[in-house]
C-alpha cells in the first residue's frame, strides 16, 4: 500500500576468492584470480616471487601459482534499512571465471562496498551450493547452478547507512499504485 520516505535497503558489492574447492575453480587461463590471491598472500605476508628455499639460489620460485582449486566470485547483498554495526546478512556469490562449482568452498574475507564506495560490510564463510551435476555412463544431468550460492549470515553490518529518516520533524508515506 505506501512505504516511508527515506527507509529503504541498499545494495553491496564485492569481488572475493572462494578457496577449497576441488579441482572445479579458475585453473591457469584466469589470470585474475591468479593475480588476486598473490596479492592476498602478499598483504599476509607471504612471499610469492622469492626462491622456494633459502638456499635455492636458482631462478625457480613459486611465481606460478595453481589455482584449480580457487574461484573469482562477485559478492552481492542487500544491506537492510536501519541495519546496525555488527548484525549479520546473507551475501549471494557467484563465479566470473571459468570456475565449474564453488560446492565445498570457503568465501575469504571481502569488504562489501555501496554505490558511494564506501565498505559497509565484511563477508566470509562456508558457501552452500543447491545445484547438482551428475555424471556416468557418458550421460550427464545438471539440476540447478553449481556456480551461485549463498552464504547464510555470511556478512558483518561495519557501519550504518545515513539517512534522513531520523532528522525529520514529519513520516512522508509514498502511495503505492494498485
Amino acid at each position: 500500500m505506501a512505504s516511508i520516505e527515506g527507509v529503504r535497503s541498499n545494495a553491496l558489492i564485492g569481488y572475493g576468492l572462494v578457496v577449497g574447492l576441488q579441482g572445479t575453480g579458475d585453473g591457469s587461463d584466469i589470470v585474475f584470480t591468479a593475480q588476486s590471491l598473490k596479492s592476498m598472500l602478499t598483504r599476509l605476508g607471504v612471499s610469492v616471487d622469492s626462491p622456494l628455499f633459502d638456499f635455492d639460489l636458482s631462478t625457480k620460485s613459486a611465481t606460478s601459482l595453481e589455482v584449480d582449486n580457487v574461484a573469482g566470485v562477485l559478492v552481492t547483498a542487500e544491506l537492510p534499512a536501519f541495519a546496525k554495526p555488527g548484525q549479520k546478512i546473507d551475501v549471494n556469490v557467484s563465479t566470473i571465471g571459468k570456475a565449474e562449482s564453488l560446492r565445498g568452498g570457503t568465501l575469504v574475507v571481502t569488504p562489501m562496498r555501496g554505490v558511494d564506495g564506501e565498505v559497509y560490510a565484511l563477508a566470509q564463510g562456508q558457501v552452500t551450493v543447491t545445484g547438482v551435476d551428475a555424471e556416468a555412463a557418458g550421460t550427464q544431468v545438471s539440476i540447478g547452478t553449481t556456480t551461485a550460492g549463498r552464504v547464510p549470515s555470511g556478512a558483518t553490518v561495519e557501519r550504518m547507512v545515513e539517512s534522513s529518516f531520523d532528522k525529520s520533524e514529519y513520516i512522508v508515506l509514498n502511495i503505492h499504485d494498485g
